[in-house]
């Protein structure tokens, strides 16, 4: 049964959250996902990250290319990867988590999803689209921000056909509208400026900076892996659900990300960042400009909409148990007033706190994603969704986390407030993301030996 849900379908509130999807729901192709991923990328935030490339880091617009290309495409090969699990196991990707963190264990990655997506993502794309519809209307940033939220805890609400639905709407509208934005800012582009720092930062560390930034927001994607393509039925080509997937997420974000750094090289003296959507909207002009802002708002909620629903599923997985069977509807609304809040008290700093969520992202998802893999490889040709029912606790999963997520950040992480001694001594940058995931990877298959987890 492969079938596209209908409209009836689509505003039915979703009643399956973690359990595993009967064959009888199963519907969906694979190359559904290619509209999720590419949609839930065509936004703001995207864009800013390659704002942020040549504006905070220093790069020139070459260089940011490279890093941004290199740091999503080692986020989009996971990403790909991850979601190929999903068909077979039918289950989040925060209930597979528990063959390498075991149940007890997982409530530690399940809750950083949770907080990640419902409150961090929730608040910063928020208020991108609000401040688009500011820009656009005049009208005050409260009441647009009330606007997006609400838009957005009406679609999670309903759970996984509405998100399909609006996610493949919005492909097309909103990838239209950017086509044609980017090829007005690349006619305008300087793709020769020198750097805007003058020099301040070395390229190798703007390029890790950046490269970090990047893989922090794609890799982000990956703990709701799962989440997506676990109603696609079990025959679904795991090859073809990994590529549609993986590519949707690379295309969308590489071409955002770039288009964000060209615009960039038409400002010979920068910006300030909390102006970055003005600036869009004037040099894009009265009738672009107002399409671009809408595509904005509309793109906050493409992305939203799964950061609250698969935060609602994380902290189902923590095992959280609201006792009705609506109960991920009502997760979700619950969470989508948290992250609400939050964005209201970040109104006024968008910009540098936004470049220091995603290195914090990358920070734990790296170390998360290289014991993941290391399990399923460990496990080869196990049933994962099966091991995962079973409920036994792993603790070389947690061991390996704490580990390799505290002496990366220790030695390596680059931020304001705190920089690791490596960083501070040599010229690299923030290699954290790179350190933490091999860490995360050795530390395990060390630790699944030595404890002799059972397989």
């Amino acid at each position: 049964m492969t079938q596209t849900p209908n409209a009836a379908k689509a505003i039915a509130i979703e009643t399956n959250d973690i359990e595993p999807i009967p064959a009888a729901d199963r519907h969906g192709s694979a190359w559904h996902l290619f509209a999720v991923w590419t949609s839930a990328n065509l936004e703001y935030a995207t864009i800013f990250v390659g704002i942020i490339s040549v504006l905070f880091f220093g790069l020139s617009f070459p260089l940011a290319v490279a890093a941004l290309v290199l740091g999503n495409l080692a986020g989009s090969l996971t990403h790909g990867w991850f979601s190929s699990w999903g068909p077979k196991a039918g289950v989040p990707q925060m209930i597979l988590n528990r063959t390498a963190f075991g149940k007890f264990g997982n409530i530690l990655p399940a809750g950083l999803t949770a907080i990640t997506a419902t409150v961090g993502w929730f608040a910063v794309n928020s208020l991108s689209g609000a401040f688009a519809l500011k820009t656009l209307t005049g009208l005050d940033i409260s009441i647009t921000l009330l606007i997006i939220v609400v838009v957005q805890i009406a679609v999670a609400m309903f759970g996984h056909n509405l998100i399909q639905l609006y996610e493949r709407v919005a492909l097309f509208v909103l990838g239209a509208i950017f086509v044609v934005a980017a090829i007005v800012i690349f006619s305008q582009a300087n793709f020769n400026a020198a750097p805007l720092d003058g020099g301040t930062f070395p390229d190798f560390i703007g390029f890790t900076l950046a490269a970090s930034a990047a893989y922090g927001y794609t890799a982000g994607w990956t703990p709701y892996a799962t989440d997506y393509t676990r109603y696609l039925p079990s025959a679904t080509s795991a090859k073809r659900v990994g590529l549609a997937a993986g590519v949707g997420m690379f295309w969308s974000t590489t071409f955002l990300m770039v288009m964000g750094a060209a615009f960039v090289t038409i400002f010979p003296k920068g910006f300030a960042p909390a102006d970055a959507i003005v600036e869009l909207y004037k040099t894009l002009g009265p009738v672009l400009g107002a399409l671009v802002m809408l595509a904005i708002a509309f793109g906050a909620v493409a992305a939203n909409v799964l950061n609250v629903y698969s935060g609602a599923m994380s902290a189902l997985a923590i095992g959280l148990n609201v006792g009705v069977k609506a109960r991920r509807a009502i997760v979700a609304v619950v969470a989508s007033v948290l992250g609400t809040t939050v964005a209201f008290m970040s109104i006024k700093d968008l910009g540098h706190s936004y470049e220091g969520f995603l290195l914090v992202i990358a920070y734990w998802v790296a170390p998360w994603l290289g014991i993941v893999a290391t399990d399923k490889l460990l496990r080869r040709g196990q049933d994962l969704a099966t091991v995962a029912a079973e409920g036994r606790e792993n603790f070389a999963g947690v061991i390996a986390f704490v580990l390799a997520t505290v002496l990366s950040i220790f030695f390596f992480s680059n931020q304001v407030m705190y920089t690791g001694y490596f960083a501070k001594t040599f010229p690299i940058g923030d290699l954290t993301p790179v350190v933490g995931f091999v860490l995360g990877a050795a530390i395990y298959a060390i630790a699944f030996k030595a404890l002799k987890v059972k397989k």
